[in-house]
């Protein structure tokens, strides 16, 4: 990372084993299951500690900017994550807590984060982040921000202790090549966002061949 434009002089200082009683936000299991043959077997599989009673650990905000006249944009983070060693692009997000549904989740966050004040339009299905390897889960929740709403003229975010985070913009048209970039200078690219990303991609590419038959 030193060397790369994508740093903020945040670093790894160490890497130790860590029991599961130690861990604050999660732990390891031990499964033993039968497969479809009746085959007894065992699983390795990291779980959250924090998941709350309505089932979903967390949200990610995918947060569509909207200014009159001008291409939509995803409004995004650069944050750096230990594990990866490196700072990640990513879209806003954060877990659900007890008694919020995933769309208020997604309001708080947003403004937490960000200081943008946003309007649910969608919310994914429930997805395993990693089901090989953990159950954590989330949905994607799809948001509006209007910016000619007055209280989206001078966003303040209200970081917790600890989050350094910089919010910024992307265009949607090219999205995808923006993170490729993105990538080649240094910086990780979240899963969701990468995968969505593409996904975005081969629609736009699906209607310019649709248009053209």
């Amino acid at each position: 990372m030193s060397s790369s434009s994508a740093s903020n002089g945040s670093k790894v200082l160490s890497r130790t084993t860590m029991s599961t009683e130690d861990a604050k936000w999660t732990t390891l299991k031990k499964l033993k299951w039968v497969d479809a043959k009746g085959k007894e077997r065992v699983w390795e599989s990291a779980e959250r500690s924090t998941r709350k009673s309505s089932g979903v650990d967390a949200v990610a905000i995918m947060a569509i900017i909207r200014r009159p006249g001008e291409p939509d944009g995803l409004l995004l983070g650069k944050q750096y994550r230990p594990p990866t060693e490196k700072i990640c692009i990513e879209a806003p997000a954060g877990l659900v807590d007890e008694g919020e549904s995933p769309e208020e989740t997604a309001i708080r966050e947003l403004k937490e984060e960000t200081g943008y004040i946003g309007t649910v339009r969608e919310s994914s299905c429930l997805i395993f982040n990693d089901p090989g390897f953990t159950n954590t889960n989330m949905k994607l929740v799809f948001v509006d921000i209007d910016m000619s709403d007055p209280r989206n003229k001078n966003p303040q975010p209200e970081l917790e202790e600890g989050e350094i985070i910089e919010t910024f913009t992307l265009p949607l048209d090219n999205l995808y090549e923006e993170l490729k970039r993105l990538e080649g200078e240094g910086f990780g690219v979240d899963a969701r966002l990468g995968s969505w990303a593409l996904g975005l991609k081969a629609a736009q590419e699906f209607v310019k061949l649709k248009g053209a038959l």
